[in-house]
């Protein structure tokens, strides 16, 4: 057999493929740190402005006396049907 050119080719294959799988392994862990890091902060950031915007809407809410509520909102049953029996008797 004749391995003098078969050799050192496939001797740099896998030269090449442990180099390559050590790059990529490295540089895909680092570049994917650093865009996962980025992604956490823009998310911590939104939620903390969304519990800010949320809080200012509560606090001015609370402060606010001039809303008006409904005083008949929890009423179940109509009022007006005891002054009908009082009115007309003969139902």
């Amino acid at each position: 057999m004749n391995n003098k050119l078969g050799t050192p080719w496939i001797l740099g294959v896998i030269v090449g493929l442990v180099v390559g799988g050590v790059a990529g392994y490295w540089y895909g862990g680092k570049a994917g740190y650093e865009l996962g890091y980025a992604a956490a902060e823009a998310d911590a950031g939104q939620v903390e402005e969304e519990a800010a915007k949320k809080a200012t809407e509560d606090a001015a809410k609370a402060a606010n006396p001039f809303e008006i509520r409904n005083p008949l909102e929890k009423v179940e049953t109509n009022p007006f049907n005891q002054v009908k029996k009082v009115l007309n008797p003969f139902e």
